[in-house]
């Protein structure tokens, strides 16, 4: 059955009128009652017609914000990001995730199709490239946060991954290590080859080479890292430093070299990538390459609501710089005498 302007009302707990209001996009409802309809109007897929609602599309103040979930480390500060930019302008956030798979896109293809909001940003999901394309050729703004180096057809906002591969290389030979191992993040990763290509630039200026041996492929998850430094210490040549593609594999790197009786930084060295809240409290502190989180999402916010007012988009994706940060997994090592 189709759904109706009263069923929405009785959903969201208020009259018919009040929806009516909410579809015109009238100033006398409160933000919160407004979001509400909102998000009853997008979960049911109330789609209203043209005799309820005159206009092809009205404009919501709501951005609408697609993420592969919200557990992610470091997706908190992108969020705050991003929710600081559009408070202060006055746009309300509608947050879905894709944690359901191929549900969860229908559910956001429903809010899209109840015209629930202005524009979108996203931090990419699995296998959607695709379905953003066609709603993005189809006139909705978009913008995307992280694009792991796919470099899709619409705007984007990122970080600059293989600058902090170099950083990270950098550091390390800088303190006396010369025998790295990487633990990668995910090979169809735009990020990963970035991150690497990086770090392999700054060894190969140095006149040394990345032993293939000492690279293993990870998954961005604290169990990929120790399981490959454990391999790694079985079965690969020496080592004395470690560049993880991300702080949950760099601290699941530093739970194995403790697990093996390795000495962190004094036996190896360790560095990660992000620099997320956990990168300051591990054993020992890591050293990491900071990415800029919430400048990401504010930039993204900004770019998008720009679009919004009309703005032409970006022809390049805005690039927001890395840096490095050395806490105590990378001292140099101690000599003797």
């Amino acid at each position: 059955m189709r759904v109706t302007i009263a069923e929405v009302a009785r959903r969201a707990r208020v009259s018919k009128t009040t929806v009516s209001r909410v579809l015109n996009n009238k100033a006398d409802v409160d933000a919160a009652t407004a979001v509400r309809v909102r998000e009853v109007i997008a979960a049911t897929g109330y789609i209203p017609s043209a005799g309820a609602v005159g206009l092809a599309r009205g404009v919501t103040r709501t951005v609408g914000m697609l993420v592969p979930g919200v557990t992610w480390p470091w997706m908190g500060e992108v969020l705050q990001g991003v929710a600081d930019v559009l408070e202060a302008k006055g746009y309300g956030l509608l947050l879905s995730t894709a944690n359901r798979g191929a549900d969860s896109l229908d559910g956001f293809s429903r809010r899209v199709s109840a015209k629930a909001f202005d524009g979108l940003l996203l931090v990419e999901p699995p296998d959607a490239v695709r379905h953003l394309r066609v709603l993005y050729d189809s006139g909705l703004p978009v913008v995307m946060i992280d694009d792991r180096g796919r470099r899709p057809a619409f705007p984007s906002v990122g970080t600059d991954n293989r600058r902090g591969g170099a950083a990270a290389a950098r550091h390390l030979l800088d303190t006396g290590r010369t025998r790295l191992a990487t633990v990668t993040g995910p090979h169809g990763f735009g990020c990963t080859s970035d991150r690497l290509n990086g770090f392999h630039d700054v060894v190969r200026e140095a006149g040394l080479t990345l032993d293939p041996r000492l690279i293993i492929e990870g998954d961005f998850t604290s169990e990929s890292g120790e399981a490959a430094i454990l391999q790694l210490l079985a079965t690969g040549p020496a080592f004395d430093a470690v560049f993880a593609h991300n702080d949950l594999t760099a601290a699941g790197v530093l739970a194995g070299l403790r697990k093996a009786g390795r000495a962190v930084p004094d036996d190896v060295a360790v560095v990660g990538f992000d620099d997320i809240p956990l990168a300051a409290h591990t054993q020992p502190p890591l050293t990491t390459i900071h990415q800029p989180l919430r400048e990401m999402g504010e930039t993204a916010a900004r770019q998008l609501l720009a679009q919004l007012a009309g703005a032409p988009p970006p022809e390049a994706p805005v690039i927001v710089p890395t840096s490095l940060v050395v806490r105590e997994s990378t001292r140099a090592p101690r000599t003797a005498g």
